[in-house]
């Protein structure tokens, strides 16, 4: 409501051009909400807006901007301008920014940027989406092992200005090789030791990542241990960047997305939902509805070939949605359980003989307990008592088979490299369904028939 009230006031700031209120505006707020309050206004109102703060406040605004946003305003833009901007980014922040602006912008930009600026630039995007490489920035606090503390604090005292976090300092040699750390706090509490050498105070003990590794599996590391930061390395153990929490974060926020998008049978969107076109949208929906239109189709051929015995038992037919709903959630929810395990490293492929032990068990005290308020349900319409045995011990082995599905599958999936969430809940239903058909008639048969 308040950045929707403020957006005449900021509109006729620009139409009075009065400088002074728009660098009060630019200057008195958190750049969040500056950026928020800016939400209503077009790309070339904001650039307007904008250009009455220093370089480094207008970096820090335009980055907490909505990303289609940012694209407009890096293609519309003078370009010089621009490429002064792109240079106070972070070096993630730009690359990511640049990788959905049209080529032909981003190689005129890159002309207009300093030497060193665009080589980072073209350095990062070479990495492949999802690794550590793409998510990694090469602003982070480095210092030589031989400096001592008097030296190293004055080293950080001239890089400062060029950081984006300097929580941890970063021990590296000659050839930039990562020696160790040392945490800001403990350079401080060294200060009574001027003379000290980096080489004995450094920690040598480190967690870091490869450049190529997973950002999923990077993120983890940093989220189980609690790192603000982590260091990215290459083969040779030369030091390339950090990935920090903030980019862990936006990286948990885009798998976990992805995970829910897989959860509920849809392939992951690129873009936004509005951004994304109809068709699109249409094929990642219609690919998995249409295999679970397959299992549905398979599900009813079971029923038709055993639709002679249903006209004789018509008791049984009445419990088909109970058979085939316990089956399939049962399914669904052992499959949300392992596939959240797996995400969380919590249990790896070693474990498959303790999960189906559980499971084992978990169907077994699942299943029986359905099993009781079935026959006592069953024997409201069967025949006989024997007749309603039917539907306990079909509750029974459907609970037991979609506890076995829904956890077996995703570690199957695991095992030959796949992602376990593509195993999704409706997936797993539907395989279940089909199971629990089969089960349930042949049950029926095996007590049934004389």
């Amino acid at each position: 409501m308040i950045n929707t009230l403020l957006l005449p006031e900021l509109r006729e700031m620009l139409a009075e051009q009065n400088a002074a209120e728009m660098s009060e505006f630019c200057n008195s707020l958190h750049p969040a909400r500056i950026a928020e309050f800016m939400e209503g206004l077009t790309a070339e109102e904001c650039w307007q807006v904008l250009q009455h703060a220093d370089a480094n406040r207008r970096a820090e605004i335009i980055s907490y901007f909505d990303r289609d946003k940012q694209v407009e305003l890096v293609g519309t833009q003078d370009r010089d301008q621009v490429a002064e901007l792109l240079s106070d980014l972070p070096p993630d922040d730009r690359v990511d920014m640049l990788d959905e602006v049209h080529n032909d912008v981003v190689d005129d930009l890159l002309s207009r940027m300093p030497t060193e600026d665009r080589r980072d630039i073209m350095r990062l995007r070479q990495y492949p989406e999802g690794t550590a490489g793409s998510v990694m920035t090469t602003e982070f606090a480095k210092l030589r092992e031989s400096l001592t503390v008097r030296e190293a604090l004055a080293e950080i005292g001239r890089q400062a200005g060029q950081l984006e976090t300097i929580y941890y300092l970063y021990i590296v040699d000659e050839d930039d090789h990562l020696r160790g750390l040392v945490s800001a706090r403990q350079l401080v509490a060294s200060m009574s030791k001027p003379d000290k050498k980096l080489s004995d105070l450094m920690e040598t003990d480190l967690i870091s990542a490869n450049v190529m590794e997973d950002q999923e599996q990077v993120a983890h590391k940093v989220a189980r241990l609690d790192l603000l930061a982590i260091p990215v390395v290459d083969q040779e153990y030369r030091m390339l960047g950090i990935v920090t929490h903030d980019d862990v974060l936006d990286v948990m926020r885009e798998e976990a997305t992805e995970d829910a998008h897989r959860f509920g049978a849809v392939d992951p969107l690129d873009e936004s939902y509005l951004k994304t076109q109809i068709l699109t949208l249409c094929w990642k929906r219609g690919v998995w509805l249409g295999l679970l239109f397959f299992f549905a189709l398979l599900t009813a051929f079971a029923l038709e070939a055993y639709d002679e015995r249903l006209e004789t038992w018509v008791w049984l037919v009445p419990f088909i949605p109970l058979v085939i709903s316990s089956g399939g959630n049962s399914g669904s929810q052992s499959a949300t359980l392992i596939i959240t395990a797996l995400t969380q490293k919590h249990i790896t492929l070693g474990d498959w003989a303790r999960v189906v032990r559980r499971e084992l068990m978990m169907g077994l005290i699942l299943g029986g307990s359905l099993a009781l308020f079935g026959f006592g349900v069953a024997a409201l319409f069967a025949p006989s008592l024997r007749d309603a045995t039917v539907i306990p011990i079909t509750l029974l082995l459907v609970v037991l088979t979609g506890t076995l599905s829904g956890s077996l599958l995703p570690l199957i999936f695991k095992r030959f490299g796949l992602d376990p969430a593509m195993m999704s809940n409706p997936f797993v239903a539907g395989i279940v369904d089909i199971l629990g058909i089969l089960i349930y008639l042949n049950v029926a048969l095996l007590i049934l028939n004389p």
